[in-house]
């Protein structure tokens, strides 16, 4: 494999977490490196520019990365480019990371129907102006920028986008084989990430999306050229499956010797995990039960596919406590063996939906009137 090169920093295996809000936390992070033994690299969970620019106390937190991130990577999300460029130099200014990530995929609601995440590559006009003020202020930082197919089959933008970004010094472009109708549903079209790489030779090329074991993400990059891969909802309970990439970009084998080394934890190596990860929420949060209510959404992904009663998994997603999470743990059949398949798909899988977008938003792709900094959510997320 060749080595991925993100500005001055080497990506070796070239695989990265894809930032997912409310879940690529410090502690997320940490766990997720521990298992790839520090190889990789490692995104934020999305981080809003003006609360950024504001210091909103919770964005402050969640921008926190441990002494042990390195590099520490940063994605932000904004439409005004006024703003932009005040966050990314507040980043460069005050050493708050080492690598900014621009999110131009999310496809929920309450972003694009204010023009952010996936409907704003459309005006053309307004993307190039972000990433221009994006790259102006970050002195030596690397910019690179995570992207969608388009907003629907009829408005497809990736390829308009993909050559803007190279023409204002991105360093690298990650895109999500679907289009934001298609939410998760459906299988990611792979054939677009070959078409962007060779739309945009110069400049690095990550595929996401349908990635759920690291024999997919060696496909993706057979498949379609890509430099690297960015994994999101196949991690979901699964933070070992970066020790399996680590495993199938090292071996020496094409599948034989590396399959041998990844995981298939029995369910008392998972619990353990579980326990671990509930502890890290707390400490990061400063506050215990905090930390086990945050955590309570990972037991359905952590637990997929195990023979666990339906009273039993009620009663894991309540817990409020280490020690009544603990107590429940030990209650489990933990010699059971890592269930056949789980380790496919997980997460969300809605299919097609309506894109909402602001009033007149498809008249004119190069028509940037009525963005505005009300178009940022108050708070980071997404």
């Amino acid at each position: 494999m060749t080595l991925l090169q993100i500005g001055p920093h080497a990506v070796q295996p070239p695989v990265v977490l894809a930032p997912m809000a409310g879940i690529t936390n410090a502690p997320f992070r940490t766990l997720c490196r521990e298992f790839s033994g520090g190889k990789g690299l490692f995104v934020s969970e999305m981080i809003t520019t003006r609360a950024l620019v504001e210091r909103n106390e919770k964005t402050m937190q969640l921008i926190h990365f441990d002494a042990t991130e390195k590099p520490r990577s940063i994605q932000l999300y904004g439409v005004d480019p006024d703003t932009v460029g005040k966050a990314v130099r507040m980043i460069a200014d005050e050493d708050l990371a080492d690598h900014i990530d621009l999110n131009f995929g999310c496809p929920v609601p309450k972003v694009t129907r204010k023009g952010g995440g996936s409907a704003l590559p459309y005006k053309r006009n307004l993307l190039r102006s972000i990433l221009r003020e994006a790259v102006a202020n970050a002195g030596a930082l690397p910019v690179t920028m995570k992207m969608r197919k388009g907003i629907d089959d009829d408005h497809i933008t990736y390829l308009d986008a993909g050559r803007t970004a190279a023409e204002e010094g991105i360093t690298a472009i990650a895109l999500h084989g679907r289009t934001a109708a298609q939410h998760y549903g459906g299988t990611a079209d792979w054939d677009a990430i070959a078409r962007l790489k060779e739309h945009v030779p110069e400049i690095p090329v990550l595929g996401n999306g349908d990635i759920w074991s690291a024999e997919d993400a060696r496909r993706m990059m057979r498949e379609t050229g890509c430099d690297g891969v960015v994994v999101g909802r196949g991690c979901l309970g699964r933070p070992w499956l970066f020790g399996d990439l680590v495993a199938a970009f090292e071996g020496t084998g094409t599948g034989g010797d590396a399959s041998e080394e990844y995981a298939q934890p029995t369910l008392k190596e998972v619990a353990a995990v579980m326990l671990r990860h509930a502890t890290l929420l707390g400490e990061w949060i400063g506050d215990e039960a905090r930390g086990v209510i945050d955590f309570r959404k990972h037991v359905a992904w952590y637990t997929k596919g195990f023979s666990i009663g339906s009273e039993m998994r009620r009663g894991l997603a309540v817990t409020s406590s280490l020690d009544e999470l603990d107590a429940l743990l030990s209650e489990l059949d933990l010699d059971q063996p890592w269930p056949a398949g789980a380790d496919g798909p997980r997460g969300r899988t809605s299919g097609r939906n309506r894109v909402v977008l602001p009033d007149g938003w498809l008249d004119d792709p190069y028509d940037c009137a009525g963005v505005d900094a009300g178009a940022e959510l108050d708070t980071s997320g997404g």
